[in-house]
């Protein structure tokens, strides 16, 4: 394998501390200044980890937890699984998360994780894909638009710390397999 070539694989519990590390570090990166401070200066890696463990364990097979690795060190994450409307899953498919380790933005990193989650999404058979983005998050909302999302017009609030923080929704259609 080349050592510049993005490898996308399923992520294993031996992945966990470092994906914690990448879901933090992206948090503290890319939420500066649009969720309390006090609330990403908080945030454990550690904890994040034996939360990380505690989903993978749980998780059933419709859940699918990626990761990308490049000259060998995994730098990025995404999650997918079925669309939750509220406690129902339905047909579409939900991109739950992705996050980039800070250092490795514009890399193609989350580009080839969201293009993996949209191929395994579309030969699952969902429909559609969604996704909820930060509202004031422009740069997370230009990397999905450029992806062939578009916001739907849903809105719902994020609360953290007792901050209600905006999101949006995003859909795409998916291509029939």
């Amino acid at each position: 394998m080349d050592d510049d070539r993005i490898h996308i694989r399923p992520m294993t519990s031996a992945d966990c501390d470092r994906v914690a590390q990448i879901r933090v570090g992206g948090w503290q990166s890319a939420y500066q200044g649009l969720v309390p401070q006090s609330y990403l200066d908080a945030m454990d890696v550690a904890q994040e980890a034996v939360r990380r463990r505690a989903y993978s364990a749980q998780a059933d097979d419709s859940v699918v937890d990626l990761v990308a690795e490049l000259a060998g060190e995994v730098v990025g994450w995404a999650c997918h699984g079925p669309y939750r409307d509220g406690e129902v899953r339905t047909e579409d498919a939900e991109l739950y998360a992705i996050y980039v380790a800070p250092g490795r933005y514009g890399a193609g990193v989350g580009h080839a994780l969201l293009q993996e989650s949209l191929r395994h999404c579309t030969a699952a058979g969902h429909p559609r894909m969604l996704l909820w983005v930060l509202k004031e998050n422009a740069r997370a909302r230009r990397f999905y638009e450029r992806a062939g999302f578009l916001a739907d017009g849903t809105e719902e609030p994020f609360d953290v710390e007792g901050v209600e923080v905006p999101e949006v929704r995003y859909a795409r259609e998916l291509p029939v397999a």
